[in-house]
Parts: C-alpha cells; structure tokens; sequence
C-alpha cells in the first residue's frame, strides 16, 4: 500500500508542474521522479512478498526505517502530528510484522534441518 501512495503522489505532483505549479521552493518533477522511483521499489517488495519471495523484506524493511525519521519530523519538527503519528505507527507495525517471530522463520527458510555448525563438513547451504 505505502508504494501505491508513493506512486499516485508521484503522478500529482507530476500534475502539478505541468499544470505550471511554482517550482521554485520545490521541484515537482524531480521530487515525482524520486517518488515514482521509491514508490515503484516498494510496490514491487510488497507484491514480492505476497507471492513469497524473500527479497522483499529486504526492501520493504529499509523503506520502513526510513518512515520513521520522516513520521518523527512530521510529528514533532513541521508540528503535524495528524499526519506524523500515523506515519510512525504503520511503519513500526510493519517493521514489528517483519521482524516477528513467523516472519523469521519463514525468511531462514523452511528446508534447514538444524542450526549450522562448524562440526558440519559440508559448506552451509543457507
């Protein structure tokens, strides 16, 4: 969902400048272009990992940590915190779903037999 916004964000702002929106505090086609690039990189984790693939978290975990300073700045430092405290929580509900016990053990992988040991032979295949 966080990519989805990202990406309609995008194409408002995209809008925006050429519906002639000032662009001198604020360029609205470079911030689309950096919207429309994160936002597309954090729907494409999200959908991976609703297919099952482990490379999302990744992604999505790093796109989580990176919510919260701006949830802090929105809350405290631009003194929104209608918009901020939101922001904060969905990202650290997030992070608490990735990191939750399940969610690391699905990503370790279900066809390890046990943990690696360094009496094993054999290269680990983790």
């Amino acid at each position: 969902m966080q990519g989805a916004v990202g990406l309609v964000l995008a194409v408002v702002l995209l809008i925006r400048g050429l519906g002639g929106a000032d662009q001198r505090v604020v360029n609205g086609f470079g911030t689309a272009a950096w919207f429309a690039l994160v936002g597309a990189a954090v729907l494409a984790a999200g959908c991976a990992l609703l297919v099952g693939r482990r490379w999302g978290r990744g992604l999505a975990v790093f796109a989580e940590l990176l919510l919260l300073p701006v949830g802090w700045y929105l809350a405290v430092g631009s003194h929104r915190a209608l918009i901020g405290i939101p922001v904060g929580v969905i990202a650290l509900a997030a992070l608490a779903l990735l990191f939750s016990p399940p969610a690391v053990r699905w990503v370790a992988g279900s066809d390890q037999c046990g943990p690696a040991s360094s009496a094993n032979p054999g290269p680990d295949s983790r």
